[in-house]
C-alpha cells in the first residue's frame, strides 16, 4: 500500500468571483451592501404611491432608516410619510424608531441612453400618435399644390 501523508495537498478548485470577494472579512461590506438592496427592494412595494421612484433606503444604523430623495419636495414626502415607513419597516421583520431623510444632486435612477425610446404600451397611445401625425401631414402646406399652380422656383414649362 502507498504511503499517505496527511497534509498532501489537494487541488484547488477556485471559487467564483462573487463568493471570493465575500469569503472573509474584507467581503462584509459587500454583504451589507446586497443586504441594504434587498432591504429596499422589500419596502419600495410599501411606500406610499409616488414615492418609491424618487427615494431610496441608504442605510439602517441603530434604530434608523435612512433614505436619501432626488429632491427638497420628496424629502417633504417622506418626512410626512414616517409613520407609514415605519410601519413598512416592521412588516419586513425590522425593528426602527425614526426615518432619517437626506437629499441628494445626482439624480436616484440614471438617465435613459440618447436617442432611446419608450414604447407605446396601449393601442389608445398608437392610435392617438398616429391621428396626431396624420392630422400634421393634412395641415402641411408642402404636400398640397394649389389648383395646378406651379410651386415656387419650379419651370413653368415656357422657353424664354
Amino acid at each position: 500500500m502507498p504511503d499517505l501523508k496527511p497534509n498532501t495537498r489537494r487541488a484547488a478548485v477556485p471559487l467564483p468571483a462573487a463568493e471570493a470577494a465575500m469569503a472573509d472579512e474584507t467581503g462584509a461590506p459587500l454583504r451589507r451592501a446586497l443586504w441594504l438592496d434587498a432591504l429596499d427592494q422589500q419596502l419600495r412595494p410599501l411606500l406610499p404611491p409616488g414615492l418609491a421612484p424618487h427615494c431610496r433606503l441608504a442605510n439602517v444604523s441603530g434604530g434608523q432608516l435612512v433614505f436619501v430623495t432626488d429632491s427638497p419636495v420628496w424629502r417633504a414626502r417622506v418626512r410626512l410619510a414616517e409613520a407609514e415607513i415605519l410601519g413598512a419597516a416592521r412588516s419586513v421583520g425590522l425593528n426602527p424608531t425614526a426615518v432619517i431623510v437626506k437629499t441628494t444632486t445626482v439624480p436616484l435612477q440614471p438617465p435613459a441612453p440618447a436617442g432611446a425610446t419608450v414604447p407605446l404600451v396601449s393601442a389608445t397611445a398608437r392610435q392617438a400618435v398616429s391621428d396626431a401625425l396624420a392630422s400634421l401631414r393634412e395641415s402641411d402646406p408642402s404636400d398640397s399644390q394649389d389648383s395646378g399652380a406651379p410651386a415656387p422656383g419650379s419651370a413653368t414649362g415656357r422657353a424664354t
